[in-house]
Order: structure tokens, then sequence, then C-alpha cells
């Protein structure tokens, strides 16, 4: 398993806390900051070999003078809402057994002809609103779904849906239930390095399109959502993305996963070469052994989130909310509890959503934001967990 994790290596000393938490490091990119006391940035890998690497293999340093904030967020979901109640009617369940297990209750899910890039789109354009940000001033647009429209990726019909005339890059970036974390991580490269000014990150997903109705040990958890976060370019004292951390482990593919299956050609086509022409294929149900990714979820999640205050030069004390994604409340109380973070100051809207993957962490969010409870600059600490495996914890400021 190869782990990367950023580190800031202060080149001077009697450091500001505050002054380090500006910048954010950026994978093996040699970056440092411009402010009046410099940061040496590097990434620490676990990965095999990477000890054996020279200082002279890495690449030359370069400057940067811009961080990146969170300046909008938006969310939208479907219309129907199936409750446990209603679940019960067609599996062997009830509510009190989803209820205590999951801390769900209800759930949206996708029906006739709406699909998972008009929720995106509509999310998108609340957070583009909520920012001030016309669409023709967007940069790059980053769809982080598992469930796309389209198998060729859906995030160009969401960049044409909003009018942004300029043809700005869109692309998907597919991880699951980290797919937001890891969009917003890319963000802040793209600013940091490229030169963008204005990225919207959305997560969207519809699991419910490959979720078993019959498996109740899978089909009680997931919903549909969308949710967006408009990431800008900004002075690097008003940086908003202090320090994250980024893991995968696929040997643990085995236990959440939704692979490809093959289908019988019909009319028994037969051609001169055995195994040719293909069979047809599509992705089956999605497939979980529940209790492995609970143990998974609250082994590493509290790691990570250690290790982003640790890269941002921060503590547990300076965290105001802990946002996680929402797969299971017993997740949440758990992680909270090890990183000794009050009920109080934990944002949960799984009982309403249930898990909606990529979706998960702006949809609640929006909400926090919307509803009051986040203020402009509190520090939250956020995680992603799930598929591939893949995990990830960002340390960021609400602006």
């Amino acid at each position: 398993m190869a782990n990367a994790s950023w580190v800031f290596t202060p080149t001077l000393p009697h450091l500001n806390r505050k002054r380090i938490s500006s910048s954010v490091a950026i994978f093996r990119s040699g970056l440092y900051s411009p402010d009046a006391i410099s940061k040496r940035i590097s990434c620490a890998s676990t990965a095999r070999g990477a000890d054996k690497l020279s200082s002279n293999e890495s690449r030359p340093a370069r400057l940067v003078g811009k961080g990146c904030k969170l300046v909008g967020c938006g969310s939208a979901v479907p219309t129907l809402q199936i409750s446990n109640d209603d679940l019960s009617k067609i599996v062997d369940t009830n509510d009190e057994w989803i209820s205590v297990r999951t801390g769900i209750r209800n759930r949206r899910v996708l029906s006739g002809k709406d699909r998972m890039t008009d929720l995106a789109t509509e999310a998108a354009k609340k957070a583009l609103e909520m920012a001030n940000v016309h669409p023709d001033d967007v940069d790059l647009v980053l769809l982080c779904t598992s469930t796309a429209d389209d198998l060729f990726g859906s995030a160009p019909q969401i960049q044409a849906a909003l009018g942004c005339k300029g043809n700005p890059l869109a692309f998907d970036i597919t991880a699951a239930c980290s797919g937001f974390l890891l969009g917003l991580i890319s963000a802040s490269c793209y600013i940091r390095g490229g030169g963008f000014k204005n990225v919207l990150v959305i997560g969207a997903d519809a699991l419910s399109r490959f979720v078993d109705w019959t498996d109740r040990g899978t089909c009680i958890l997931f919903g549909d959502a969308a949710g967006a976060v408009l990431i800008q370019a900004c002075e690097s004292e008003e940086d908003g993305i202090f320090g994250f951390d980024v893991h995968s482990d696929g040997e643990g593919n085995r236990h959440l996963n939704a692979g490809v299956k093959e289908h019988e050609i019909e009319g028994g086509i037969n051609g001169p070469i055995e195994g040719f022409p293909p069979k047809s294929s599509s992705y089956s149900c999605v497939q979980m052994n529940g209790k492995e990714v609970f143990r998974f979820a609250c082994r590493v999640v509290p790691q990570s989130i250690e290790m982003a205050l640790q890269n941002a030069g921060l503590t547990r004390s300076d965290i105001d909310w802990l946002l996680l994604h929402q797969a299971n409340q017993r997740i949440l109380d758990g992680v909270a509890t090890r990183l000794e973070i009050p009920t109080e100051r934990v944002i949960s809207n799984l009982a309403n959503y249930g898990n909606t993957s990529a979706a998960s962490i702006p949809l609640a969010l929006d909400e926090a934001v919307r509803g009051g409870k986040i203020k402009s600059g509190e520090t939250i600490a956020t995680a992603g967990f799930g598929a591939g495996l893949t995990w990830g914890s960002a340390i960021i400021r609400w602006n």
C-alpha cells in the first residue's frame, strides 16, 4: 500500500502557527510559499523504493503567491423521498433496525426522467450565485462522481448547462465516497500551481441505480444528491485550505466494489476468433462487506485527520467543526470520540439523506452554511473514505 502525506518543514525557527497554516502542500511539486517566512514543502511517501530517492531527483522549487478559499456552496436533491417504512415493504427490515445500525431514516432517490447531471447543475448554479461569480468566469469544472450519466464523463455536460461560454476544462473524478475530498485538493493544486482563478468542485452521485433493492445490507444505506463549492484564488493571508492527507489501498477493493459483469450475446454470434466479438457488459450492483468497511473507516479516518492537522500546523483545539463523509452515524460518533470532539461540533444530516457518496460532504456543508451553523472564518476538519479503498482529509476554513 502506498501512502502519501503532505509535510511542512519550516526553514526558520520561531514560526507562527497561523502563518504556517496559510500554505498547503502539493504532491511532489516542490512548491515554496512567497510569505516573508519560507516554508519547505515536501511529500513523505511509504511507497516501496521511495526511501532510495535522493534530493537531487526532486523537482526544482517554484514560487507561488496565491492561496485558495471557499466562497460559495450549493446543493440539490431529488423530490422522491423513501423512508425506512417504505423499504420495509420490499425487503425484510424495519425502521428501528435501520436507524439503530446506521442513523438513517430517509433518503432521496432519482425517479422518472431525472438525471444526476441535472442535480449537479442545480447545485453548481447555487454555488455560483452565493459566490457572485458568473459562469463565464469559471476556469475549471471538476465533477466528482462514480455514477456519471455518460460512460465518457458528465462534467462537460454540466459546463454546457451552466452556459460557460469560455469553454473551460471540465472532467470527472471517480473516487466514490472520497471523490469530493480529492476534488477539493485537486482544485487547490490547479489554483496554486496552474494560475486558475475560479474552480467549481461538484460532488454528485446516483447510487440508487446500482443498488440491489432486495439486499437489506446495502439498499438501506444509499441515496442520491449533489453538492458543489466554488474554490477561488486569493492572497496567501486569506488562504482557506490549510493542509491535507490522502491515501489508497487497492487490496481493500474486495470489501467495497461494483465491478463489470459480462452478458451472453443474443443469437449466439460466433466470430472467427475465440472470445470475439466480446460479450456486452454492465456494472454490477454495489457489493459491500459492511463490517470490514466500518472497521476500516474507524481506524484510518482519525489518523488521517491528525496528519492533516499536523501538516497544517494546527491542533484538535483549532477545529470548530468536524464534517465527515455521511456513511454511518456510528462512524461519525466513533471518529469524534477518538478526536475528542464534542457531539455538538459534529455536522450530520445522515438521517435525512443516507449515504450520498461524493455528494455527502458538500450537501452537509451547504445545509450547515445556509442554516447559520457554520460561520465565516470557522475551521473545519473534513474527511472522505470509501471505495477503492481510498481515504483522505483536509483542514479548511469557510470564507
